[in-house]
């Protein structure tokens, strides 16, 4: 197949997140496999214009901030040099609309759509303008078919009025054998929690350290790292100071990987308070870790993490209920245990591999003249 690729980012951007890891973790493989992939992104201040990354040839358009307006221009440009088998067009940030560009077959990949939680973050003319764009996906890509990371997008289009029909759930994959516990490294000694991601307003890492100054309260030797950087971290360290835990909130800044499986495996449970994500990557990366997830009860992280089997959802915004749930896992070590066993044997069940592989029979589904791999039939595809 020959796939023209539209996402904000490449993995090589230094914003790149969640997301890119995702696409290239798939469309990786797949270029692996035999692919012809390019990819339409932006670029930033200093990076190249062309790539290859993962054997995806990346060409970079105006950088993130400008990737809206100049996007589709760079689409048509691809489009009118070389004739692809089908388009692909990942909506992580806004959509470019791309459907009208071209008649070859469109598929979208949706992480999430931002909905009302965009005015948490946004200045509100922005945050306005990003609500907008969001409102018009099913009638301009009417003709598309949508591949939905977890079901909670997969009910946000629906709600939104993509036909369900033409929706499939493919849930991301996790490196399992990168992430995994490892011989000789324990638990911290004593009870630290962690979140680790962007530092942005609706992550909501605010109630995290909220949580860790009520839980204090009962436990004096509770502590919190937060690993990534961020607009918002000045804000939350004066948060942190403000409420008397600076001294047990950590802000690492960004993390090696090696410092960032050493966090995971030591650490008594990752918190992820977001109040909207597509999946949740990290409570996967700390499922296969061997760690629970303490996790808001939002769209997205309902579906990463299994409630009383590799963590606990609490509701979105509630410190006290995170900080109950912290001291739960500080009281008993064993629990810590059991749900991290757990954990680990659900991220054993998701894989990259299958990912990538689901990826492509969704793609033969519509694409005409595209061969099924052998023995793809049999797997199915997850759809709604």
């Amino acid at each position: 197949m020959n796939i023209l690729l539209i996402n904000w980012q490449d993995r090589e951007n230094p914003q790149a997140g969640g997301a890119e890891i995702h696409l290239h973790e798939i469309f990786g493989r797949l270029a692996a496999r035999g692919h012809r992939i390019r990819l339409i992104c932006s670029g930033w201040r200093g990076g190249s214009a062309r790539a290859t990354v993962d054997g995806i040839e990346v060409e970079r358009c105006g950088e993130r901030n400008s990737f809206a307006l100049l996007g589709r221009g760079a689409v048509g440009r691809a489009l009118a040099r070389e004739t692809p088998d089908v388009v692909v067009e990942d909506i992580n940030k806004v959509p470019l609309f791309v459907a009208n560009l071209t008649d070859r077959p469109l598929g979208v990949i949706v992480p999430h759509l931002f909905g009302g939680s965009v005015f948490q973050e946004a200045w509100w003319p922005l945050a306005t303008l990003v609500w907008l764009l969001e409102r018009p996906i099913p009638l301009l890509y009417r003709r598309a078919w949508f591949q939905a990371i977890s079901e909670s997008t997969r009910d946000d289009l629906v709600g939104r009025g993509v036909a369900s029909e033409r929706i499939t759930v493919v849930h991301p994959g996790v490196d399992t054998r990168l992430f995994r516990p490892a011989a000789g490294v324990a638990r911290a000694g004593r009870p630290s929690f962690l979140y680790i991601g962007r530092l942005r307003r609706y992550k909501g890492v605010e109630h995290a350290i909220r949580a860790l100054a009520i839980a204090r309260r009962s436990r004096s030797d509770l502590g919190l790292d937060v690993a990534g950087a961020g607009e918002d971290r000045p804000r939350l360290e004066r948060l942190a100071r403000r409420l008397g835990v600076a001294d047990q909130t950590r802000f690492l800044g960004r993390v090696s990987e090696a410092e960032k499986l050493q966090l995971l495996r030591s650490s008594w449970g990752n918190i992820f308070p977001s109040c909207k994500e597509g999946w949740g990557i990290t409570n996967m990366e700390a499922a296969g870790c061997g760690t629970p997830s303490l996790a808001a009860d939002s769209p997205g992280l309902r579906d990463s993490v299994r409630h009383g089997q590799t963590g606990y959802l609490v509701p979105h915004g509630d410190a006290d209920a995170l900080a109950a749930r912290m001291l739960e896992l500080a009281g008993a070590p064993g629990l810590v245990e059991r749900l991290g066993r757990q954990a680990r044997q659900f991220a054993e069940q998701m894989s990259w591999e299958n990912t990538a592989e689901r990826t492509e029979q969704w793609l033969a589904s519509f694409v005409p003249a595209v061969p099924v791999p052998a023995g793809a039939r049999s797997a199915g595809v997850a759809s709604s």
